[in-house]
């Protein structure tokens, strides 16, 4: 009789309640993400999102755990039509996934939560991770034309975006010295 009635006020409760459950972000539930479980980016990809990753929102929700609000957009790059996803953290842009063929192919980083394997964060001074930009970096392009971008040292798949003041001519790089006060404002990882 006990379970019976139990069963009488949890029905409905459940029946009205599952539009709401549904919202519910059930990997934050599971006690294996409460200590240290932290998204890194590494040779394979960010977190969950690798190069076997498909570019759809449900693949791409699975790979981050539901973290992220996405939202998705498109835009032109070499005369094409590409699409890309926005992960958002309390209404800002933490990353931006682009792909091809329909698969994850790069992932821009600008979520102070995630770091590199090895520790690199957003916000890192240029002159903690290089002495100089040449043979290690080049003047960005595109999207991110005001920074310098430079390949993480011993990787294939990682580079960082640096960004900062600089009054010299557009178009060219700046000098080492203006560099050293240069931050950290993306880890990207690229297949």
């Amino acid at each position: 009789m006990k379970s019976l009635r139990l069963l009488l006020w949890v029905l409905p409760l459940a029946l009205t309640g599952c539009s709401t459950l549904s919202s519910v972000n059930w990997s934050a539930a599971n006690p294996m993400s409460w200590f240290g479980s932290s998204t890194e980016v590494t040779e394979e990809g960010v977190g969950g999102l690798t190069a076997e990753t498909a570019l759809e929102e449900a693949a791409i929700n699975d790979a981050l755990d539901g973290e992220y609000r996405l939202r998705s957009g498109m835009k032109t790059a070499n005369g094409a039509v590409v699409r890309y996803y926005e992960a958002l953290k309390d209404d800002k842009v933490a990353l931006v996934i682009n792909g091809e063929e329909g698969k994850v192919s790069r992932v821009d980083v600008m979520d102070r939560d995630i770091t590199t394997a090895t520790g690199e964060e957003i916000g890192l001074p240029f002159s903690d991770l290089y002495d100089k930009a040449y043979g290690n970096c080049e003047k960005a392009t595109g999207d991110d034309n005001n920074g310098v971008i430079c390949k993480a040292k011993g990787s294939q798949h990682i580079s960082y975006l640096f960004t900062g003041e600089w009054s010299g001519p557009e178009g060219l790089m700046p000098a080492d010295d203006a560099l050293k006060t240069w931050t950290l404002s993306k880890i990207i990882w690229r297949r």
